[in-house]
């Protein structure tokens, strides 16, 4: 029975050790390598701090590859439109607008519809079934309908930081699409 009490100690210790270290392997932060994909993916987009600061912000980019920071990036889309078309009906309700602003709120809320229920949509479902393409139509047309949006206002439009984030957050989801093509 002596002869087994240092075996015993041994096998009791590697398993504290086992135990110890099943945690720390199991919990994520962001690694020097997670680091580095967000950087260089975010380098080869036309705004790196809105990448770097939007992929930044999300837990869920520490682990992802280059499609789960494309799909990052269409949440990121769609919370921006949803932002958008709170200010527009705020606005709408607040009234005071002249005939023309009117139109332009209706119009732009028509085109942050068209991002929410379209462009949105297309651009998950394409990055799900692997068909980045179609994911980049998405992302580009978003861009475009809020740079539409700003258009539609004869002068001082009240929703340019609203479309000017949509439309950089579009610009940079379409080139990290273009990436996985």
């Amino acid at each position: 029975m002596t002869n087994f009490k240092p075996l015993i100690l041994f096998f009791c210790l590697q398993a504290v050790l086992v135990m110890i270290s099943i945690p720390a392997s199991h919990s994520r932060t962001i690694l020097p390598n997670d680091e580095k994909l967000i950087e260089s993916t975010c380098k080869k987009t036309p705004n790196y701090n809105v990448c770097l600061q939007s992929l930044k912000a999300n837990p869920g980019s520490s682990g992802a590859d280059v499609r789960g920071l494309a799909q990052i990036m269409v949440k990121v889309m769609k919370a921006k439109a949803n932002d958008a078309l709170k200010k527009i009906h705020e606005l709408q309700r607040v009234g005071g607008a002249g005939p023309n602003q009117k139109r332009a709120l209706i119009s732009c809320a028509d085109k942050y519809n068209a991002i929410l229920v379209a462009d949105v949509p297309q651009a998950t479902e394409a990055l799900q079934k692997g068909d980045p393409k179609f994911a980049e139509d998405g992302a580009n047309d978003a861009a475009n309908e809020a740079t539409y949006c700003e258009s539609d206002f004869a002068g001082k439009s009240p929703l340019t930081k609203y479309n000017n984030d949509m439309h950089d957050v579009a610009t940079v989801t379409a080139a990290i699409v273009r990436l996985l093509l």
